[in-house]
C-alpha cells in the first residue's frame, strides 16, 4: 500500500466526491428527501429548479440510493485518471476533467431541448409549459422527466477519461468484469461507446441513465485529445504505448 501513488488532482477529486456523497445523507427535508441532491444536481436550463452553480456541482454528486454509482465512477477515475494526470500534469488534467463534464451536460441539454421543442414548439416555454393543451400522456411524462428530473454524477467526465486513455494507450490490455481474458483498450472502449449510443437511441422504459451525457463527455474528450496531441506532436511518450 505504501507504493500506491495517486496524483494530487485525482486524489482531491476522489476526496471531494466522497465528501459530497457522505454529506447527502446528512441533509434531508421534512419528507426525507435528500436536500443536496435537490440543490446541487443539475436540472434542465428552463426548469424552475435550475441554479447557476449546478453545471459544476452536479459532477461531484452521486445517487445516495446506491453505492455502486459512486464506486464505479471513482474506481475509473483512480484507474485511468492517475495515468492521464501523470502524463498531462495537474492543470491540463483538471481542465480536461471539467471540460468533459460540461460537455456531457451540453449534449444532454441539447437532446432535452430538442424533445421539449418537438412537444411545445420552443425549447424554453417557461410558464407557458403549464398551459399546453392536447398533450398525450407520453408527452406529459416526457416533460415531467425533463423539468423535474435532476442529473448527477461524474460519469460524463469519466467517459472522457476512458476515451482519452483508449486514444493515448490503445494497446493496454484491460480486464473486464465477467470476461476471463484481457482486451486491448482500442477494442473495448469503442464498443462501450456504441453500447451507450444504442441505449440512448433505444430509450428503454425505466432507464434513468443519462446516456447522451456519457456520449457528450466521450465526444469532448475525443476532440480535446486530438487537439492536444496534434499540438504536442513534438513530444514522445512511451508509457503504456
Amino acid at each position: 500500500m505504501n507504493n500506491i501513488h495517486i496524483p494530487p488532482v485525482v486524489k482531491n477529486l476522489l476526496i471531494i466526491n466522497v465528501i459530497f456523497f457522505a454529506a447527502s445523507f446528512m441533509f434531508k427535508d421534512s419528507q426525507g428527501g435528500y436536500l443536496l441532491v435537490e440543490k446541487l444536481s443539475v436540472f434542465y436550463f428552463d426548469s424552475p429548479f435550475f441554479k447557476i452553480w449546478q453545471p459544476i456541482t452536479y459532477m461531484f454528486m452521486h445517487s445516495p440510493g446506491t453505492f455502486m454509482h459512486i464506486f464505479f465512477n471513482m474506481f475509473a477515475l483512480y484507474m485511468f485518471g492517475g495515468v492521464l494526470e501523470s502524463r498531462w500534469g495537474a492543470k491540463r488534467f483538471l481542465n480536461f476533467y471539467l471540460i468533459t463534464g460540461l460537455g456531457a451536460l451540453g449534449l444532454q441539454w441539447a437532446v432535452q431541448a430538442f424533445e421539449v421543442y418537438q412537444i411545445a414548439g420552443t425549447a424554453m416555454p417557461g410558464q407557458a409549459l403549464y398551459h399546453l393543451q392536447n398533450l398525450t400522456e407520453a408527452q406529459v411524462q416526457t416533460l415531467i422527466g425533463i423539468y423535474n428530473g435532476p442529473m448527477l454524477g461524474a460519469s460524463g467526465a469519466v467517459f472522457g477519461l476512458l476515451v482519452a486513455f483508449g486514444m493515448l494507450y490503445p494497446n493496454t490490455e484491460l480486464y473486464i468484469l465477467f470476461i476471463p481474458v484481457p482486451i486491448k483498450a482500442k477494442y473495448i472502449i469503442p464498443v462501450y461507446i456504441l453500447f451507450e449510443l444504442s441505449m440512448g437511441v433505444a430509450r428503454v422504459q425505466g432507464d434513468s441513465v443519462a446516456h447522451y451525457a456519457h456520449l457528450g463527455g466521450a465526444l469532448i474528450g475525443f476532440i480535446l485529445v486530438k487537439l492536444w496531441k496534434d499540438k504536442d506532436n513534438n513530444r514522445f511518450y512511451r508509457y503504456y504505448e
